[in-house]
């Protein structure tokens, strides 16, 4: 999985693609072009619990990559485990009490492990906590992600790293690219970018710091740690580097018990740059550049290792990405920047005005209002008259296109493919009681108004790539509508095995071979 990569990077950078990564996987295998996700929020949790379960946050419960529970009224990071330390680093450590328990649904790799007798050894790698707990599932062997640098796990899984990867860490790859520092590939004068390298959509790691080409990240990583690494192209360097690491100390793929084994990896740095620098970024074009280079090196490393046509690749995203609004409106389009934490303030004052109560909404959260369901049910205010105030109230906000009842959205005037994302996005028990749909390229206000974001409906957000390359994949491709949800079926026909217990995806019947 790569964080972010919305479906246009398949060709946007074509032409300066090697012939060994995206071009291989494009020519030798089968690519759905018209894959997309069929819910909201489109963020980076809920996309990997979607394509590893074939389910959505109705069904398989993550519901952003934080939620509030509503029994409780408390925000839950979405792999959040207390019961369990870090591995690796200090084991109270926050970045370490991680866990798939928050996942309702078995995976790809759940039911592999079920169809094998456990015989089947399941990993999972991300610099990012999230991309690695939940690909790997309920039962997976282990889960690798980045904490200042070093790659560390929980007890879940083990209570003390292997050998090879305490080796890894010590050989600290990480420091060593960020002395390296980041120097484009080619000439920067030969990037497609038509934008400055030194331009206001872009965040610099140091406050009043430019970051241009060649970026130095010695300096900026002393006031802002060694995580830097991850909002570099190197970050997913290091990703594939462990995968190897772990393809040759654990033997993936040459199982003595004759079974197949899983390696999910999510590449994690093409999110950080997006966020960090736009799209409309020399940074970004460098970032897919580079990760070419790396999946070429990576493929020829499962040829000699495994051999080819002796594995299955799978590439896809959990969301994609939007311009920036400021970008946007600049270059004379529609955009814009909504003022949730203000507007939150305002309805709340109304609420109280009318009903005699402060804080009756306590969140705005994942673009869905959050009310205080205990309170009116304590001050038996008349919870139906309050969600038609809020309705009505953000219905009149610039920057807002609909707004919903979560419990009344197959009644509400919204278009249907909307509509069904709403309602495939809305877990009771997890998500909010109302729901804010945003004009096209408007986004929370947050920060300085750099860099970009996600989680809307619109094509930029939930048109994503999806890729298969190697042993039961007929090459070809298809251009009808096909959805996220649909890979862990595909997987486990191919595999033949059952797919996820919550899944509601189909067979991409087209590429088995």
């Amino acid at each position: 999985m790569v964080d972010q990569m919305r479906w246009d990077y398949l060709y946007k950078y074509y032409d300066r693609y090697g012939e060994g990564g995206f071009k291989r996987m494009l020519s030798e295998g089968f690519t759905a072009e018209n894959t997309l996700i069929p819910y909201v929020p489109t963020y980076t949790a809920i996309g990997h619990a979607t394509v590893y379960s074939g389910s959505v946050p109705a069904i398989h419960g993550i519901a952003g990559n934080d939620f509030y529970v509503r029994e409780t009224q408390n925000r839950m990071y979405c792999v959040q485990d207390e019961e369990v330390n870090g591995v690796g680093l200090n084991p109270e450590h926050k970045a370490g009490k991680m866990s798939p328990r928050n996942l309702l649904t078995t995976t790809i790799t759940d039911e592999l492990k079920l169809a094998t007798d456990f015989k089947s050894k399941v990993i999972g790698i991300s610099l990012k906590d999230r991309g690695a707990v939940l690909p790997a599932g309920h039962f997976g062997d282990a889960s690798y992600w980045m904490v200042d640098g070093n790659w560390v796990t929980s007890s879940f899984y083990m209570n003390e790293l292997p050998t090879y990867i305490k080796a890894f860490n010590q050989k600290d790859f990480t420091q060593k690219y960020i002395d390296g520092g980041w120097q484009p590939l080619y000439d920067l004068d030969s990037y497609m970018n038509h934008l400055k390298d030194d331009n206001p959509y872009e965040e610099p790691y140091v406050k009043n710091q430019k970051v241009t080409f060649p970026i130095e990240l010695k300096t900026a990583a002393q006031e802002v740690g060694r995580d830097i690494i991850k909002t570099t192209p190197f970050g997913n360097t290091l990703s594939l580097m462990l995968a190897k690491e772990i393809m040759e100390k654990e033997n993936l793929g040459l199982n003595p018990a004759n079974v197949p084994d899983f390696l999910a990896i999510s590449l994690s740095s093409t999110d950080y740059v997006g966020h960090q620098f736009a799209i409309n970024s020399a940074k970004i074009e460098d970032t897919y550049l580079r990760l070419d280079q790396d999946l070429e090196d990576f493929f020829k490393f499962l040829d000699q290792k495994i051999g080819h046509k002796n594995y299955t690749v799978f590439l896809t995203a959990d969301h994609g990405a939007a311009s920036n609004p400021q970008f946007i409106m600049d270059e004379g389009g529609n955009a814009g920047y909504f003022p949730r934490n203000d507007m939150m303030n305002q309805v709340n004052d109304l609420l109280e005005k009318e009903f005699g109560h402060p804080k009756i909404i306590y969140a705005i959260s994942n673009n869905q209002v959050f009310l205080n369901n205990k309170l009116m049910a304590e001050k038996q205010l008349n919870r139906e008259k309050i969600k038609t105030l809020v309705i009505d109230f953000f219905k009149a906000q610039k920057g807002i296109s609909f707004v919903a009842d979560m419990e009344k959205v197959s009644m509400s005037s919204i278009p249907d493919r909307i509509k069904q994302m709403i309602i495939n996005g809305y877990n009771y028990k997890r998500s909010g009681d109302i729901q804010l749909i945003m004009e096209p390229q408007w986004f929370n206000a947050y920060g300085s108004g750099t860099g970009t974001t996600h989680g809307a409906w619109n094509p930029y957000d939930s048109h994503i790539p999806l890729v298969f390359m190697g042993w039961g994949v007929r090459p070809g491709k298809t251009n009808r509508t096909t959805y996220m949800t649909d890979i862990a079926p595909t997987v486990s026909a191919m595999l033949h095995i059952q797919p996820p217990n919550g899944n509601i995806g189909d067979v991409i019947i087209e590429l088995t071979d």
